[in-house]
């Protein structure tokens, strides 16, 4: 009889232990599958936030490219200028004449960073079509870069001699050179000019981030005023 009780009580607690165990084994599965489901929430969670700013980067490419960035691009006349100026953020303008050979070389780089760099407007500007916007920026060296942010004229790439002071500079060292005004994203160091193609004995000047205007220029390239 004593054999029997033991026998029950053992049962018992045997089928108690089971279900301990399995209540532990169900109880992990659980939390288990919440974590899997976490996980797998925050991954789609992630995925929708990178969709999101690709549809937002596609928009921007799109809406950039609206509005005439892209592509390096001749505007007819000063009146153009403001209205060019006044819709995008950063733009880039070329003062140029026909007969001035270093104006080519620019044309050269220029056409390739326009279709590198969309967040910002590349445009050309013949002075002899706008005496009077090159007379208001004083620009008297040709060719001029005029860099525009948010419709202010914030600094100037005066002839080459923020570019080595060679007309053999690379398409790099005017990136750069533009980087160094924070009118284009640049993801290069600003403290050196880059030394992928760059002439030795090149001599580059300090460049600060200020707005430039009607200060005197000295430079090599054909100034406006012969």
């Amino acid at each position: 009889m004593a054999s029997q009780s033991m026998e029950i009580v053992a049962k018992v607690l045997e089928q108690q232990v089971l279900h301990s165990a399995r209540l532990v084994e169900e109880q992990l599965d659980a939390e288990l599958e919440k974590l899997e489901r976490m996980d797998e929430d925050e991954l789609e969670r992630l995925k929708e936030r990178r969709l999101e700013a690709l549809k937002k980067a596609q928009k921007q490419k799109q809406e950039w490219i609206s509005k005439g960035h892209g592509e390096y691009r001749e505007i007819p006349s000063e009146k153009d200028f403001f209205a060019e100026v006044k819709e995008s953020k950063n733009v880039v303008c070329h003062f140029y004449r026909d007969s001035t050979f270093r104006c080519k070389i620019l044309d050269k780089h220029l056409n390739v960073l326009a279709k590198k760099h969309l967040e910002t407007k590349f445009i050309k500007l013949n002075v002899e079509k706008a005496p009077f916007l090159t007379e208001r920026l004083r620009i008297k060296v040709i060719p001029t870069l005029a860099l525009v942010k948010d419709g202010k004229t914030k600094d100037y790439v005066v002839g080459f001699t923020d570019l080595g002071n060679t007309d053999e500079f690379s398409t790099e060292v005017l990136e750069w050179r533009l980087g160094c005004s924070d009118i284009i994203n640049y993801s290069g160091n600003l403290l050196e000019p880059p030394t992928v193609g760059q002439k030795p004995g090149s001599k580059f000047t300090k460049v600060e981030k200020k707005t430039i205007r009607g200060k005197g220029y000295d430079s090599d390239s054909e100034s406006d005023d012969d």
